[in-house]
């Protein structure tokens, strides 16, 4: 594009940084847009053990998510503060916390509605989605061109029985599309439902509050940027 005046360009863009400063909707852009206020929970959260499905291929689209450049979880610094009391209650009753995903980038929401948009792509449909037709993603809630995730204070997650060394039984897995992941769901036995009760006490107990789909989302009570999108990459 030709710039015709240099100088009502410099002023454009004072009073573009100005406006992106007092907006807290919108998205932080640049390779590294925002990220000092994050911390790596492997760093925060010691005990946390990390399985982070997006930088793998399994997972629901069947490919590494955009933006996952490392197989590390972030999170804002109050977040990751209060999943660390949450990790301590965790060890003092025998367990650790094992991360799936937690900060997501704006970049990888969007991969994630490409991939819904092309519906003959079924690669993962068996572990994932076995009783949805793709096409009803979008109206059902279980994609979306926005996530909570890139605000930087929710964390998807279960738990890991020491004694055992295993997963805790929860009925379900992470990102199974359904009515089963619903916390309550009735249809799991006794003993999976008070697995999923435990992991939401422990959270709620540490400022956390639960999603009503999903039995391993937890998101900060009182998260710092709840109307701010971030973008940069993971790594």
């Amino acid at each position: 594009m030709l710039i015709i005046d240099k100088t009502l360009e410099v002023s454009s863009r004072i009073c573009a940084i100005a406006l992106f400063a007092a907006m807290a909707g919108c998205a932080h852009m640049g390779a590294d847009g925002g990220r000092d206020k994050f911390v790596a929970i492997g760093e925060a959260v010691p005990d946390a053990i990390m399985e982070i499905r997006y930088y793998s291929t399994y997972n629901f689209v069947g490919d590494r998510i955009d933006g996952y450049e490392r197989p590390c979880a972030l999170l804002t610094k109050e977040a990751a503060r209060a999943l660390r009391a949450a990790s301590d209650e965790c060890v003092r009753r025998g367990y650790r916390l094992k991360i799936y995903d937690a900060y997501r980038p704006q970049r990888a929401v969007s991969h994630f509605m490409r991939w819904a948009k092309d519906t003959g792509d079924t690669r993962m449909k068996a572990p994932f989605y076995p009783n949805l037709d793709k096409s009803v993603l979008f109206a059902q809630g279980y994609i979306a061109e926005k996530s909570g995730h890139s605000r930087g204070s929710t964390v998807d997650l279960t738990l890991f029985d020491m004694r055992t060394g295993k997963e805790v039984d929860m009925g379900g897995t992470f990102d199974w599309f359904g009515e089963e992941s619903h916390p309550d769901y009735k249809g799991v036995t006794e003993e999976q439902l008070a697995n999923r009760m435990l992991l939401r006490e422990i959270m709620l107990a540490h400022g956390f509050k639960p999603l009503a789909e999903e039995w391993w989302h937890f998101t900060l009570r009182d998260e710092p940027y709840p109307d701010t999108y971030f973008d940069f990459p993971v790594r």
